[in-house]
């Protein structure tokens, strides 16, 4: 089985090879294994045909950048079973695992009503850059607001999947809105950044914080923070294992779903305890 992922453009990228080495090597008595990294398409389509020289029975892909679908379907026809991890391309026969993105969106709204009410305001960050991972996230939460909580008042602003740019983003957000009951961030990275913002600004009105992906460092913070509701849903990068059994099912002639979605768990200061795992690099 080979495993083809990005190089470290975020934490939770990081952490896909790591959950997908660490089941792989679990694993060893059963298969053989290479992980390979790239850095952009050429590079992941040059690491593909290695693999498929390797000698490669099944490929767990995370084909992160645009123009895989080509090498990729090239790889499906000559026999190799592959699974996609997370990202949904135009490729005929392939498998796929991946979290619920829209569930997510469904989620935080859930949570943010329970916990503010539904006519409060709340402020929504957005990152349009990442495609249909955003915009999944932000149709589940406004599809779900209509229904729960239409009188929800919602300013919604664009950021990135960053820590650095959740304290900048956030902190011009303060400066524009005296009163904010929550906020609805898509990404844990994203409102770690936005929570120091609003340490240093003194802010006491805002209750609630959302996220999403599984940062370590994120989920330590939410004992600390006793007025806010720090939340995030759980999108984790160990799916990638349950990607490789898909994998290994497929090669013993197993019969499987062609996509797998795993449901969406929620992390705050009440259970975070159970989901902290002091070696993953994410």
């Amino acid at each position: 089985i080979g495993v083809l992922a990005p190089a470290v453009t975020h934490g939770w990228v990081a952490a896909v090879a790591y959950h997908a080495e660490g089941r792989l090597k679990e694993l060893a008595d059963e298969v053989d294994y290479n992980i390979q990294t790239s850095n952009n398409a050429e590079e992941m389509t040059a690491q593909l045909d290695d693999l498929m020289t390797w000698g490669a029975d099944a490929i767990v892909a995370f084909p992160q950048w645009e123009g895989m679908e080509v090498p990729i379907q090239r790889a499906v026809d000559s026999g190799i079973i592959v699974v996609n991890f997370d990202i949904v391309i135009d490729v005929e026969g392939i498998y796929r695992v991946s979290g619920d993105n829209y569930d997510m969106g469904v989620q935080g709204a859930h949570y943010i009503v329970e916990k503010v009410g539904p006519e409060a305001t709340v402020v929504m960050l957005e990152v349009p850059s990442s495609g249909s991972v955003s915009a999944l996230r932000k149709a589940g939460f406004l599809d779900t607001v209509a229904e729960i909580a239409p009188n929800l008042t919602i300013h919604t602003y664009a950021t990135k999947f960053t820590v650095e740019d959740g304290l900048k983003d956030m902190a011009d957000i303060l400066m524009r809105h005296s009163k904010i009951d929550a906020v609805y961030s898509m990404d844990d990275e994203t409102s770690k950044g936005a929570l120091q913002a609003i340490l240093e600004a003194g802010r006491t009105d805002i209750k609630v914080i959302t996220g999403g992906g599984g940062m370590q460092d994120y989920f330590l913070l939410m004992p600390d923070y006793q007025d806010i509701w720090v939340q995030s849903a759980l999108y984790s990068p160990a799916m990638v294992k349950d990607a490789v059994d898909v994998a290994l099912a497929v090669l013993k002639g197993e019969e499987v779903e062609p996509v797998k979605i795993i449901p969406t768990t929620i992390v705050d200061r009440t259970n975070y305890q159970d989901f902290l795992d002091a070696n993953s690099p994410y």
